[in-house]
């Protein structure tokens, strides 16, 4: 390179570099904060001291645990979306490369001719002598081989903060993906263990259901030989047998319940109905273990756990960012290029140092009458961020009710079971009286069956509230996104 080209490279070196200084200093990006929430002292529900929840691990159900696991390994729309966060992590890949410089080699070889009556014959004719003219047209004409390779770098210099905020609205898509796996995780674990209690709780029910047809239909069978013996009239026997026939109906009510949980189950885990029957079938009698009383964390735990507050605030960032890409597009797009290449007639000569070319110095491009489209994409880009932010603070009042709403439903349900528990226990007392009046002859068995009857239907009580009990937590867990899910 001689003096001259040094000092011309040098003039467009400086010339960048007091570009980029100034757009340093003028570049505004757009900075993200959080909207403030009011958040409440502490939960209207539950104990005031902190405390974690431990998870679906908490009911002590290996069953549940090994459903989740398959359900987390199997199930479809769960595959979608981490398919969906891989894209999302490769395309933030791709945009961040744009702050890096671009390379690109190039190479061609090829035969051409030039036209006789084209543009190039113009000058010609215009400055040769007509005797010569016709000479230099069929030398131009003549079919020649042109070689050429090379490459070209180029690089845009992010003044404005284009690129970067690109970054952060990858970076913010990224975050939205994975939050919406945590999602489908969180929402597929809970679904599932609502399906495995309701199950759980509808196979008590035909268990205890099946006890209550034997024992009504041994206490029909002592009505009947009540009247044959002329101690009782058949009215009583009547109502026996009408109750026997609502038992039986109900038995069919909760067959088809617990067919629907099967199959609720199986579609979960990505399985074809009727495959979960035998590994799930009802052995014995299924008891729900205790369940705490709940001690809650404060409210600002559940804002930076729950999957769709983490989303709602990834689309707030990237609203924000999308506000300072299009601020950038107010201002020039400065590119820095350079390109070396070869270009000869003859291949032979290819490699020669003669038959070197070379460009380099930075170009902008900046419309100048857009009809104020650009300025019009600020503004709505501005609008888009205030329905962001809205959307974050509904997000999160909505959990807070939610967390709320689950909180009564538990704890009023675990008010009920105590009191059914003290029910039982006066009905089971009861009982015994009475078959100590049948051992001691004051009594006969007609009375205590009855009894037993009753201590029967609070124990179907029970079930249903230890059902309702584990769903209502469930719930819980649901809207505190307290879970075990798994990392990303």
């Amino acid at each position: 390179m001689n003096l001259a080209s040094q000092r011309h490279a040098a003039r467009l070196t400086g010339l960048v570099l007091l570009v980029a200084m100034l757009g340093a200093c003028l570049s505004e990006k757009p900075s993200y904060i959080a909207p403030p929430l009011a958040m409440p002292a502490q939960w209207q529900q539950g104990s005031a001291s902190v405390s974690m929840l431990e998870g679906f691990a908490l009911f002590q159900e290996e069953s549940l645990t090994r459903l989740q696991q398959r359900a987390l390994a199997s199930n479809q729309d769960l595959q979608v979306a981490m398919l969906r966060l891989a894209q999302s992590r490769l395309q933030r890949s791709a945009v961040a490369l744009q702050s890096q410089p671009q390379v690109a080699a190039s190479g061609s070889a090829g035969a051409q001719r030039q036209s006789e009556t084209g543009s190039a014959t113009r000058l010609i004719s215009a400055i040769s002598p007509p005797d010569q003219s016709r000479h230099l047209i069929d030398f131009i004409s003549e079919p020649y081989e042109l070689f050429q390779a090379g490459f070209d770098a180029s690089w845009e210099l992010d003044l404005w903060g284009r690129v970067s905020n690109s970054v952060d609205a990858a970076d913010a898509r990224v975050a939205m993906a994975e939050a919406t796996v945590a999602q489908w995780q969180l929402g597929l674990m809970a679904e599932v263990a609502r399906h495995y209690f309701e199950l759980r709780g509808t196979q008590n029910q035909v268990l205890l259901l099946q006890q209550d047809v034997a024992r009504n239909d041994t206490i029909l069978r002592l009505l009947q030989a009540r009247e044959h013996a002329g101690l009782d009239n058949a009215l009583e026997r009547a109502e026996q047998e009408a109750l026997l026939t609502d038992l039986r109906r109900r038995e069919a009510v909760l067959q088809e319940q617990q067919s629907r949980s099967f199959n609720a189950l199986g579609l979960l885990l990505g399985e074809v109905p009727g495959s979960l029957e035998s590994e799930l079938s009802a052995r014995q009698p299924w008891t729900m273990t205790a369940l705490p009383d709940l001690a809650l964390g404060v409210p600002s735990d559940v804002v930076n756990t729950r999957p769709d507050i983490q989303a709602s605030e990834a689309r707030l960032r990237e609203a924000t960012a999308h506000i300072g890409i299009a601020q950038a597009d107010l201002y020039p797009r400065i590119t820095l290029g350079a390109g070396l290449g070869l270009e000869t007639l003859e291949s032979a000569e290819l490699l020669d140092w003669g038959s070197r070319q070379w460009s380099v110095g930075p170009r902008f491009s900046l419309p100048l009458f857009d009809q104020g489209r650009r300025k019009t994409t600020v503004q709505l880009r501005e609008l888009q961020q205030q329905e962001a932010a809205i959307a974050y603070q509904q997000v999160v009042l909505n959990a807070w009710h939610e967390v709320e709403n689950a909180l009564a439903r538990y704890g009023a349900e675990r008010q009920q079971r105590t009191e059914l528990l003290a029910k039982l226990a006066h009905q089971e007392q009861t009982l015994r009286l009475a078959r100590a009046n049948v051992r001691n002859g004051l009594s006969n068995a007609l009375v205590a069956l009855k009894l037993e009857q009753a201590v029967a239907n609070v124990q179907n009580q029970l079930s249903q509230s230890d059902t309702r009990q584990a769903v209502n937590m469930v719930v819980l867990f649901k809207a505190l996104g307290r879970t075990h899910i798994n990392n990303l």
